[in-house]
């Protein structure tokens, strides 16, 4: 996806700005609601083929707020996706950043988790005619994970997953081969709640890992390269 963060937090961008490049997303940022305004209003003028930017929009702004963002955006005929992140959370405030044009309303603190999805939801619900539809079926060897159904199966059987064991496995699935440093997969799963020390990482890729090669004598889908991080691919004899 092309994502465009606007949020004067310099922490909370920053944040936003590395996990969700490490996502494999093109990234840009702005801590001011007008040069971000002007800059969506350009980009929408180019070529149809180009994919819509998905926008991050934090509500208070030091220049304008991100209620007139929006609406600029929808006036000037800016269809966009709009993600309004903030830490403004009555019914009140959610209905107005709804009413100004915004597509979803996240709160502060947020999952970065929850995060991706919503912005996978939004790109699809927005996609432009022509544009290629995202892969909703993952395969490594003979381990599928359907996206839309949340379902993961082996050679047929069908595997129970946690919610974070299923976030792992997504982002390693969806760039077999890759190594994942375990700081990269606790940003992508955990966002900026959990303390980078802890070895949450090391305790869920044991429990991925057991539950994905139980039964199947071939040898293990995610492999570990130590000191670096983690990768996932389909064991030799798949490959025959």
């Amino acid at each position: 996806m092309h994502i465009v963060i606007v949020e004067d937090d310099p922490r909370i961008r920053d944040f936003l700005q590395r996990g969700l490049t490490a996502e494999g997303h093109r990234v840009e940022s702005f801590s001011e609601g007008q040069p971000a305004l002007v800059h969506l209003v350009q980009t929408a003028r180019q070529p149809v083929s180009s994919p819509l930017p998905v926008v991050i929009l934090d509500r208070l702004l030091p220049d304008i707020g991100g209620l007139e963002v929006c609406r600029s955006l929808r006036t000037a005929g800016v269809d966009c996706p709009v993600l309004m992140l903030t830490a403004l959370d009555s019914v009140e405030d959610r209905v107005s950043g709804l009413d100004a044009g915004a597509d979803d309303y996240l709160i502060k603190p947020f999952a970065f988790e929850e995060l991706l999805a919503r912005l996978g939801a939004l790109a699809r619900r927005h996609a432009r005619p022509g544009m290629a539809e995202p892969q909703r079926r993952l395969r490594v060897g003979e381990l599928e994970l359907d996206r839309d159904q949340r379902r993961v199966t082996r050679a047929g059987r069908a595997i129970e997953l946690t919610p974070k064991e299923l976030a792992i496995l997504e982002l390693l699935m969806a760039s077999p081969g890759k190594l994942f440093s375990r700081e990269r997969i606790l940003a992508s799963v955990w966002g900026s709640s959990e303390d980078p020390l802890t070895n949450v990482v090391n305790v869920y890729i044991r429990r991925l890992r057991r539950k994905l090669d139980d039964g199947h004598p071939g040898g293990s889908l995610i492999t570990t390269q130590r000191g670096f991080g983690y990768r996932l691919e389909a064991p030799p004899e798949a490959h025959r």
